[in-house]
C-alpha cells in the first residue's frame, strides 16, 4: 500500500497547493492513505473547523498537528470531537483531543496514525519516547501499519525517535521546521524515516511567511505579526510504500512539486 504524507500546510496558499498536489499525484499513482500536517493551515497559525473540513474534502484522511494546534481558540470544540484531527499524544493527561487514530485505507487495510511533539526548544510536554512506547503497543493490537508524525525542532530528537521505534512502526516522518530534508531512508528494522517532510505553501517566503517581516524581525528584534506570503506555491511530501501484511516499509520517496 502507498501512504502519502504531506508536510506542514501553510495558510490559504498551502491549502491550494494541497489540492493541486493530491490531484496531480493521484493522476499517476494509486494512493491508499493520505496524512497531512495542518497546524498552520488557517492563516499560517492554527486550524479551524472550516479549514480542516476543506482539507478532508481534498482527500486528506488524517490531519496531524503540533505546537500551533491551539492557536485558533474557536477550534477547541472541533478538536474535542473530531478524531481525524490529531494533537500530539504527549500532551499531559486532561488535554482535549486525540493523539492517535486507526482508520481503514482505500484498499481496506487498517492504518494507525500517531502524533508526537518534541521537547527540545519546544514546550516541556510529557516524554515522547515513553508515550510512543505506550501508544504503539496499543495500536499494534489493531494493526501493523503505524505512521508517526514527530513534530519537533531538533533533528537529533527526530532521528532518535526514528531509531527508538525502528521495527515497531512503519514510518516516522518529521515535521515543524518547514524545510524538506534529504535523508529519507529505510532503517534496518523496516521503518521508513525522514527528518522533515517540508512545507506546503508559498515558495517566495521564509518558511511560509512574508520575507520582509522575518528579515525585519531579525534586524530589529521588534515583534511583528507574521503574515502568510503569496505567489507561487510548493507541495512537499513523502510517498511511503508499505507491506500491508507485515507493516514494514519497502520504499520512501521525497516529493516536491511547484504550482504557479
Amino acid at each position: 500500500m502507498k501512504v502519502l504524507f504531506i508536510g506542514d500546510i501553510v495558510g490559504k496558499p498551502g491549502r491550494r497547493a494541497l489540492k493541486e498536489g493530491i490531484r496531480s499525484i493521484a493522476e499517476k499513482i494509486k494512493i491508499d492513505f493520505v496524512i497531512a500536517n495542518g497546524e498552520n493551515a488557517a492563516g499560517g497559525f492554527g486550524i479551524t473547523k472550516e479549514v480542516a473540513e476543506e482539507m478532508f474534502s481534498a482527500g486528506v484522511d488524517v490531519i496531524t498537528s503540533g505546537n500551533h494546534i491551539w492557536d485558533k481558540k474557536e477550534a477547541a470544540p472541533y478538536i474535542m470531537r473530531e478524531n481525524r484531527l490529531l494533537r500530539p499524544a504527549n500532551y499531559p493527561h486532561g488535554a482535549i483531543g486525540y493523539g492517535s487514530i486507526v482508520m481503514s485505507s482505500r484498499e481496506g487495510a487498517k492504518v494507525a496514525t500517531l502524533n508526537l511533539s518534541g521537547r527540545i526548544f519546544m514546550s516541556p510536554l510529557d516524554c515522547p519516547f515513553q508515550i510512543a512506547k505506550k501508544e504503539v503497543a496499543q495500536l499494534k493490537s489493531e494493526t501493523n501499519i503505524i505512521i508517526v508524525d514527530m513534530h519537533a525542532e531538533a533533528t537529533s530528537e527526530k532521528s532518535a525517535i526514528g531509531w527508538f521505534l525502528d521495527g515497531e512502526v512503519s514510518a516516522v516522518v518529521g515535521t515543524h521546521t518547514h524545510v524538506q530534508t534529504a535523508d529519507e531512508k529505510i532503517l534496518p528494522g523496516g521503518t521508513a524515516f525522514i527528518t522533515d517532510a517540508g512545507m506546503t505553501g508559498p515558495v517566495d517566503s521564509i518558511i511560509g511567511v512574508k520575507k520582509e517581516q522575518i528579515i525585519g524581525k531579525f534586524l530589529t528584534q521588534v515583534p511583528v505579526r507574521f503574515e502568510t506570503a503569496g505567489g507561487a506555491t510548493m507541495f512537499s511530501a513523502v510517498l511511503i510504500e508499505i507491506d500491508s501484511k507485515t507493516g514494514r516499509a519497502k520504499e520512501i520517496k521525497r516529493l516536491q512539486l511547484t504550482f504557479s
